[in-house]
């Protein structure tokens, strides 16, 4: 089909990716948050590259923790995470885990097209118990239906103001209103599939550039990934924060789960 000359697939390619390039989380930033306590969050992971920290992410099995598949991470052999801590400078070895699998949703592509959840295996199964600084955060048993303003929770160890690159030592968390889907999807100017949408818009406090792979938490369980904002305004964003709706990946994540192997 064309339009005024030009090739509509053509369009609809470019404006796309016009769209990636100035609304994607990459980063890890949470704005204007506040030191999370010690024995708060304790599902929290640091995903690291390198044995450096490169996106947030989150425990749901004794050999899982789950993130977002826009981190592309590649190889294995280069990644380590790091539970049972806030701060990453008292990270030892017994707190890094090696990761054996890789399981990203086959249907992931650009981070604006959703799908963007992934499953990593880590080498060896993780203590848990009463007395571990370790706990599983528990994932919604069905589709959800969340309440318009509804208080949720994020959190990361990015940067805490705008502009500031790399990443801070001690885990920032910071509560969110729901953002209605409507709503977000007018405000985006797009159809956004498989998501929830949280505050950040009308408010000097948010995710910017995401703590990408951290969990949305509504109720004591992790009902979303982070995966994207307006990467062009962090102080003042004019549109939601928008994460991956896990209740609509439930049949692959049991499934992976389940068999301790990736699901094509």
């Amino acid at each position: 089909m064309r339009i005024c000359g030009y090739n509509v697939s053509i369009v609809s390619l470019i404006l796309n990716k016009i769209f990636l390039h100035l609304f994607s989380a990459l980063g890890s930033e949470i704005i204007n948050g506040k030191k999370a306590d010690e024995k708060s969050m304790q599902y929290m992971a640091s995903v690291q590259n390198n044995k450096k920290h490169t996106c947030g992410g989150f425990l749901v099995s004794k050999d899982f923790v789950m993130t977002a598949a826009h981190c592309r991470f590649e190889n294995p052999k280069s990644l380590s995470v790091v539970l049972g801590t806030h701060d990453l400078r008292k990270e030892n070895k017994k707190m890094r885990y090696g990761v054996k699998m890789i399981c990203r949703h086959p249907a992931f592509k650009e981070v604006a097209n959703g799908n963007d959840i992934m499953l990593l295996k880590l080498s060896k199964k993780v203590p848990l118990g009463n007395k571990k600084p370790i706990k599983l955060i528990p994932l919604p048993i069905q589709k959800l239906n969340l309440e318009e303003n509804e208080i949720c929770s994020v959190a990361g160890w990015g940067p805490t103001e705008p502009g500031k690159s790399g990443y801070v030592n001690e885990l920032q968390v910071l509560d969110v209103p729901i953002i209605n889907k409507d709503k977000c999807q007018k405000l985006w100017r797009r159809t956004l599939k498989n998501v929830i949408c949280t505050g950040g818009y009308k408010a000097k406090s948010g995710i910017c550039q995401g703590d990408s792979g951290g969990p949305l938490v509504c109720n004591e369980s992790a009902v979303g990934i982070v995966s994207f904002n307006n990467n062009n305004s962090c102080k003042y964003p004019d549109v939601p924060n928008v994460y991956t709706d896990i209740s609509q990946f439930l049949p692959w994540i049991t499934d992976i789960l389940k068999k301790k192997k990736c699901k094509g």
